[in-house]
C-alpha cells in the first residue's frame, strides 16, 4: 500500500491530488502516516511504530487504520 507519487502533502496536513483537483486537510497523525506511506514505509512498520508511541490497543489501531485506508482509497490517493 503506497501513496500515489503525484500526491502533494505538506507538514501542515494539506493533501492535494492533481489528478482530480481535490484537496483535503488531514489530522497531524494522518499527515504523518501519509508522509511515511509516501516515503515507501511498510504499513506494518508504521503500525508497529504507532503501537509503541501511543496508548492504543492493536485492535483499535487496526480499525482506525482500516478506516483511514478506506478513505484514502475512496479519494483515489493510493496506488492500485
Amino acid at each position: 500500500m503506497k501513496l500515489k507519487k503525484n500526491i502533494a502533502t505538506s507538514e501542515a496536513g494539506f493533501v492535494f491530488n492533481p489528478a482530480t483537483g481535490d484537496s483535503f486537510a488531514a489530522s497531524p497523525l494522518a499527515a504523518e502516516i501519509l508522509e511515511l506511506l509516501k516515503a515507501g514505509q511498510a504499513p506494518a512498520a508504521i503500525q508497529a511504530s504507532l503501537l509503541a508511541r501511543y496508548e492504543v490497543s492493536a485492535s483499535q489501531l487496526q480499525r482506525d487504520w482500516d478506516d483511514l485506508m478506506a478513505q484514502l482509497h475512496q479519494f483515489q490517493l493510493l496506488e492500485s
